[in-house]
């Protein structure tokens, strides 16, 4: 028999930070916001994309990644989650791959220190923007091929990163396997934050119904590139409950009302009206 689906409250919190170079400075940035949320209460916490390393260029990027079970990063995190006894999706870690890419790879950690599931960033931005930006991620990451919801003391929990956000047809299939929190780990420019970040996060919810969650980098990093920052936690109708600007680091903490999901899901049951089509 499935267990009905938690409708109590779960509280998340949400990070923002502003990673350079040095994974020990770094991870001594996020150990002090991990902390804090401890402090407010939080349950689960989530860190941006490159959270331990935030470098411009392939060679840069490779020389600064790890095998997975080599990750000094991965190995604070597990300590981290043992000492506050927080649930972590810890944001994406560099760790190398047999084709001589890294994996774009958050992680999701219990309280005991456990690695319960990875995921690897399924979408690559291969995009030049209009200000001149270019970005080509596949030749540094390689893709993933399978989605992930995560069994947690609240229910499903779906995995994606930054560029998938993109992507809705992954969010509703993660909402169709169970997933009632989505987390949306990104390191968004300034460009497109600020023209798409807010209505992809707010789609991405309305979407599926689910609570969103989504830890940013924010402010300039190492050579000079600036990310857009505005950590956001989104309720299952669209609402925007928590902004962290994009001016600095910090931490967001929320309370969320698992029932919502179900309520939103009753009043627009868009999950159960798929219908196969031909063409165009």
């Amino acid at each position: 028999m499935t267990a009905a689906p938690f409708t109590g409250t779960l509280r998340a919190a949400v990070l923002q930070m502003t990673a350079g170079p040095e994974i020990a400075a770094n991870m001594d940035a996020a150990a002090g916001l991990l902390r804090q949320a401890k402090d407010r209460g939080a349950e689960l916490a989530t860190l941006p994309e490159n959270v331990a390393r935030m470098v411009q260029g392939r060679e840069r990027v490779l020389a600064g990644a790890f095998a997975e079970e080599a990750h000094p990063a991965l190995s604070r995190f597990r300590d981290l989650a043992a000492e506050t006894g927080l649930w972590l999706m810890t944001g994406t870690l560099a760790c190398l791959t047999e084709d001589g890419r890294a994996a774009n790879r958050c992680f999701v950690v219990d309280p005991a220190g456990d690695v319960l599931a990875r995921y690897d960033k399924l979408h690559m931005f291969d995009v030049e923007l209009a200000n001149g930006e270019r970005y080509r991620e596949s030749a540094t990451f390689r893709p993933g091929d399978t989605a992930r919801v995560v069994d947690t003391p609240w229910g499903g929990l779906g995995l994606t990163v930054c560029y998938d956000v993109r992507f809705p047809q992954l969010y509703r299939a993660l909402a169709k396997a169970g997933a009632r929190v989505i987390t949306v780990p990104s390191a968004f420019t300034v460009p497109t934050g600020r023209a798409h970040w807010h209505v992809l996060l707010r789609a991405r919810a309305i979407e599926t119904g689910c609570w969103i969650l989504a830890p940013a980098q924010v402010g300039t990093h190492d050579g000079g590139r600036q990310t857009y920052g505005h950590a956001l936690i989104v309720s299952p109708w669209g609402e925007v409950l928590a902004d962290a600007g994009g001016e600095a680091p910090g931490v967001l903490v929320a309370d969320l009302d698992l029932s919502k999901v179900d309520e939103a899901r009753a009043m627009v049951p868009s999950l159960l009206h798929d219908r196969a089509f031909e063409g165009p």
